[in-house]
């Protein structure tokens, strides 16, 4: 039996995931592209991974750098996922400040900066997988996406 390919992404958009920008520094120039393929694998080292399509702009440059940044977007940022999703807007222009050297965006629920441990072929995307070096993280609500739309979830009460 054969998957249909659209019936495929609209089966699995039915899984709620956050949404993050993961950013990159090539040179003086930095990067960004917003990812919802992005998952922990492992505690102990800290290990994250990030799936991005081959045909994405960011992945020939994540090809060629040894360190890249993830981003977990608030709710409040919808505009910044947008704008490194190719729908550029006016109100975003040049959303970081370095961090240890990599471009991280302000009002983020959280970074890691994480150094690429390893690259695999996953038909067409690559996944990479990053030692997590440096993370932060505050309080918020996130920007999700489900089945093809942004979604909200609010009040989210961590301390009870």
């Amino acid at each position: 039996m054969s998957i249909d390919p659209r019936e495929f992404r609209n089966t699995l958009g039915r899984f709620a995931t956050g949404v993050t920008v993961v950013s990159m520094r090539a040179g003086d120039e930095h990067y960004g592209i917003t990812v919802n393929a992005f998952m922990s694998i492992s505690l102990d080292p800290p290990l994250v991974g990030i799936c991005i399509d081959k045909r994405a702009n960011a992945h020939q440059t994540l090809l060629e750098v040894d360190t890249y940044a993830v981003n977990i977007l608030s709710s409040e940022q919808e505009a910044i996922s947008n704008h490194f999703a190719g729908r550029p807007t006016p109100e975003v222009t040049d959303p970081f400040t370095l961090t240890h050297n990599m471009p991280l965006i302000p009002g983020a629920l959280a970074h890691l900066i994480c150094n690429i441990t390893g690259v695999h072929d996953a038909g067409d995307h690559t996944l990479f997988i990053g030692e997590v070096t440096y993370l932060n993280y505050t309080e918020g609500d996130p920007l999700l996406y489900f089945a093809g739309k942004y979604a909200h979830v609010h009040n989210l009460n961590l301390s009870e």
